[in-house]
């Protein structure tokens, strides 16, 4: 009781609340985000039965075999991808530097083994199981930058952390996918980094400065024939018919398989191109199937799915809670977005052949898994967007 006779009601002081680190979170997900990754992977199996059936047929003696291994393989990245979703996103701080590291030493790892397919060193073989290391080092690059930019955030202005360090992060990576003459790989990868030291508030004109680096570098490799193949790749994406055998072969089936489909298409299950005239065409030319038998239609209905997939992204990295929620999102669903592009302009010759693999439809088992895993890492900012607002 006060000595003026009023009451003294001592109201407790609010002391701001310490975020508190929960390894599972509790908040929903983004549904939206959610139905567009169940539908594009839904469309992409459908879509790999139909273009894979005959091949497969050929070569394996089972029109089942490509479809089967996908779909067990969907069916864990689904679990994979909810379960995920629920681990609160910040604990993958701590496995930044050292899936880097893990990364760098796969891609080198990779070059002293012998070539795997042809004369190129691109995978890695374990048993039953062969995977890219580059799509380690997409997620690798896309988790150390966030971390380092959220965490130096006030250094980003700076020409010797916001470029220099980060660039040189960016160069190692780049450099030895490019010696496995991966030249879709080192586009992505590169231009994911960039993206993101860009959203993480780097100067534009140094922006404007790795690029003509970049496309010097690029020049410089080809002359020095670091990427002698890249050549005969500009030669025949300008002009296929001068080898419709060899080299421009795979890019004038291609061209037919999508000018046959026309408007309507042909009618699912009915391309004609599958029929051994696309090389493998459920690997990376299989959206010359989707265009053949389900028509322009049917390509922009799916095309619009991936624009709707990634714009639902920025919305979510525009929600998170904070830099690292953000640069995560729009790191992993720029990359999605900007593979399904880059895909699309190879299979109608739009730019030259990179062998590139379009999200959700292309085979690939690990890198379906993987696909899936990163999916989750954006629920699990969706979650932790909606814990927030309550």
């Amino acid at each position: 009781m006060a000595l003026d006779g009023k009451r003294n009601i001592s109201r407790p002081s609010r002391q701001p609340s310490k975020r508190r680190f929960k390894l599972f979170e509790t908040g929903k997900m983004d549904i939206t985000f959610f139905t567009l990754v169940v539908i594009l992977l839904t469309i992409g199996l459908i879509m790999l039965f139909s273009a894979s059936y005959v091949y497969a047929y050929t070569y394996y003696g089972n029109s089942y075999h490509f479809i089967t291994r996908q779909a067990v393989f969907a069916l864990a990245g689904l679990v994979i991808m909810y379960f995920v979703s629920r681990i609160d996103y910040h604990i993958y701080r701590k496995a930044a530097w050292p899936l880097y590291v893990l990364s760098v030493l796969l891609l080198i790892i990779v070059l002293i083994l012998p070539p795997t397919v042809g004369d190129f060193h691109r995978w890695i073989v374990v048993g039953p199981i062969n995977f890219h290391p580059s799509e380690i080092a997409k997620f690798a690059i896309v988790l150390l930058f966030a971390h380092l930019i959220s965490k130096n955030y006030d250094q980003m202005k700076k020409f010797t952390f916001g470029i220099l360090f980060l660039g040189i992060l960016l160069l190692i990576v780049c450099g030895l996918v490019v010696v496995e003459t991966h030249l879709s790989a080192t586009l992505l990868i590169g231009m994911m980094g960039v993206v993101l030291m860009i959203v993480g508030g780097i100067k534009l004109k140094y922006v404007g400065i790795a690029a003509i680096a970049g496309i010097g570098l690029g020049i410089l490799a080809i002359v020095t024939g670091i990427v002698d193949y890249g050549s005969d790749r500009i030669t025949y994406w300008l002009h296929p018919e001068q080898d419709p055998m060899g080299l421009g072969f795979q890019t004038l089936q291609s061209l037919y398989a999508i000018g046959s489909g026309g408007f309507w298409g042909r009618g699912l299950g009915n391309s004609i191109q599958k029929f051994l005239w696309v090389p493998e065409p459920q690997n990376d030319f299989i959206f010359a199937i989707v265009c053949e038998e389900v028509g322009f239609i049917g390509a922009l209905l799916i095309v619009i799915l991936f624009v709707l997939l990634v714009w639902r992204g920025f919305v979510i990295a525009m929600r998170a809670p904070d830099k690292f929620g953000t640069l995560m999102a729009v790191g992993l669903t720029f990359q999605v977005g900007l593979q399904a592009a880059l895909n699309i302009l190879v299979v109608t010759n739009t730019i030259p052949n990179t062998g590139i693999s379009l999200p959700f439809f292309s085979y690939g088992g690990t890198a379906l898994l993987m696909l899936l895993a990163e999916m989750g890492v954006v629920l699990s900012i969706s979650r932790k967007c909606n814990l927030e607002k309550r």
